[in-house]
């Protein structure tokens, strides 16, 4: 599955990873590989990117959304740092 994480100013992240954890305004939930097409609210919290099976990298964001279509998740958010 490709990611982008997006805000405002820059690009923070862009390429394939296994999946991707994010901090839901209802909860927290994954998005794996060939997803269902969704679009979801993003709340303040942490994000976490799931390169393979053993390596993963963490964000802090500010709120934002999340769309998944064609086996790609697009993260468009206020503001994140690299956790």
């Amino acid at each position: 599955m490709t990611l982008e994480i997006l805000t405002p100013e820059r690009k923070l992240y862009s390429g394939e990873v296994y999946g991707v954890q994010l901090p839901g305004i209802d909860g927290l939930f994954e998005i794996l590989d060939k997803h269902a097409p969704l679009v979801s609210a993003l709340k303040k919290g942490n994000l976490k990117v799931i390169v393979d099976k053993t390596t993963s990298s963490n964000y802090s964001i500010q709120g934002g959304f999340v769309e998944v279509l064609n086996n790609k998740a697009t993260v468009l958010v206020e503001g994140a740092v690299e956790a």
